[in-house]
């Protein structure tokens, strides 16, 4: 990164951010690109959900420091890289769920007159997550953060990384637009249903069954496909009515897999959206998977979508007008990624380098088989079900299946179908 073009190293100079979400995947590749690019950056005050002053450093230290992630920034610094880090990044404690974002009096008020910009990256992901706690963090987060916001003197931008997904179940090309209260729903009947269905039930498993029911039910009253989209839909609408004569940038990433090649290739922090199924097939569990072979996979590596998001932030920040600007950082439109290829390119992959298994062989995996429809899915797992745990001889006389080898068959179908659902 230099400072031609835009200005994005000149603009990040001797800023001081505060940012949500630091801890997550995202985060980190964002906060490391910050400091290994402008190491002269001021301060970066990290928002972190602990009890006390002592827990946030430990989880600083353990999380962000510590990680893999940050090796060259180690040696860049060598001996110094612990006192770099903690010079620059500060921890906070708070909570996005809480009045003021659940900060004390005094450091609220000593980052609203440092804070020159405000990321919020904080999310609840779970894509069936139960309505109430997902509407808290994914709509009331930004609703909360665009309040302080406004309490910051110097603030030159908030920036909400939400998803290309907002924009729901449509097809076709899909333009960068806003939402808007009104439009299709209103946010505070949302939190009044979520309210008026909770009366009369204790915080037990009937509970939570009802409110992850309500919350797919409401999506898709509305064309969303999941809670975690039209929580997240509704939060960039609380921010466009909140913003009043703020800067505001909106980054929409669509699924964001390991980097592609900063700080290094291939870096990856816990299973995203694909490595679960990408790693049954490697393994030899899974053989088919049901999807349009001619579907397109839209994925874009995590330090592209930081690059992005600091170009936006350069650009917007240093302009210090009140727009409201949405970026989209997919890949379906320039560079789409065809279920089939990735098909082939596994299979390639996985017979060049193949995992080893247990006894020290490797595993050989054939190509893989993909299903259209959910019939000749199912059929093609319960054969690979039989044929894998060799318990087809335990079928009774009449050729029906055995409990023991329906249950294994039903697991089978059963794991192979979840990772796909949202795809």
């Amino acid at each position: 990164m230099h400072d031609e073009g835009i200005g994005i190293v000149k603009f990040l100079r001797g800023k001081t951010f505060l940012i949500t979400g630091a801890t997550g995947f995202l985060g980190k590749v964002l906060i490391e690109k910050i400091l290994r690019t402008a190491p002269d950056v001021h301060k970066i005050f990290v928002l972190i959900k602990t009890q006390n002053k002592e827990a946030a450093l430990e989880r600083l230290k353990n999380e962000i420091i510590n990680a893999e992630l940050f090796k060259h920034l180690k040696q860049t610094h060598g001996k110094s890289y612990q006192a770099f880090m903690l010079s620059k990044l500060v921890p906070v404690v708070g909570n996005v769920c809480e009045t003021n974002l659940g900060l004390d009096e005094d450091a609220a008020g000593f980052m609203a007159k440092e804070v020159d910009v405000i990321i919020n990256s904080a999310a609840n992901t779970t894509f069936d997550e139960r309505y109430d706690t997902a509407l808290d963090i994914n709509t009331g987060g930004p609703t909360r953060f665009m309040s302080f916001a406004k309490q910051c003197l110097k603030l030159k931008l908030f920036l909400q990384i939400s998803t290309a997904y907002v924009n729901g179940q449509r097809q076709g090309r899909i333009m960068e637009k806003p939402f808007s209260i009104g439009e299709s729903l209103a946010v505070e009947d949302e939190i009044k249903i979520v309210l008026e269905s909770k009366q009369g039930l204790e915080d037990n498993s009937a509970l939570l069954q009802k409110m992850k029911e309500l919350g797919l039910q409401r999506a898709k009253k509305f064309g969303w496909q999941d809670t975690y989209v039209f929580t997240k839909a509704m939060g960039e609408m609380m921010i466009d009515k909140l913003r009043g004569d703020l800067p505001v940038v909106v980054i929409r990433p669509s699924v964001i897999e390991s980097t592609y090649k900063e700080p290094f290739p291939g870096w990856m922090e816990g299973n995203r959206m694909m490595d679960p199924i990408i790693l049954q097939y490697g393994k030899g569990q899974l053989t088919g998977f049901l999807v349009d072979p001619d579907g397109v996979l839209d994925v874009f590596p995590a330090d592209m979508v930081v690059n992005a998001t600091l170009a936006a932030m350069a650009k917007h920040g240093s302009a210090g007008k009140p727009d409201y600007s949405i970026y989209q950082v997919a890949s379906s439109v320039v560079n789409p990624l065809v279920f089939r290829d990735l098909a082939k390119l596994l299979y390639e992959h996985f017979n060049s380098s193949p995992f080893i298994d247990p006894s020290g062989s490797p595993v050989r995996v054939p190509k893989m088989k993909l299903f259209s429809s959910m019939e000749d899915f199912s059929s093609h797992l319960w054969k690979h079900a039989i044929n894998r745990t060799g318990l087809g001889t335990l079928a009774n006389l009449d050729g029906k299946l055995s409990h023991k080898l329906e249950i294994i068959c039903r697991k089978s179908v059963e794991q192979a179908q979840v990772p796909g659902k949202h795809l």
